[in-house]
């Protein structure tokens, strides 16, 4: 019979590819942040469609922050 190879290498993972560190934090911020994005927009909706463009603002609100920054540091 052929000795099997229990090497404790060939069980562990690599670490410098699986390294996702700091990526989580700012996946729920910006997640808590489009749930509040998609209540201010959704909110005062009498419509589905209006409804509808309000969570199309809502996944879009960084722009729209960028954007009046810009314009109110007059660039």
């Amino acid at each position: 019979m052929a000795e099997e190879n229990t090497d404790s290498k060939c069980f562990t993972k690599n670490k410098k590819n699986s390294n996702h560190s700091g990526s989580g934090i700012m996946g729920a911020a910006y997640f808590m942040a489009f749930i509040g994005a998609a209540v201010y927009y959704i909110a005062p909706t009498t419509t589905a469609g209006a409804g509808f463009i309000g969570f199309l603002k809502a996944l879009v609100w960084p722009g729209f922050l960028i954007f009046d920054l810009l314009k109110y540091l007059n660039m």
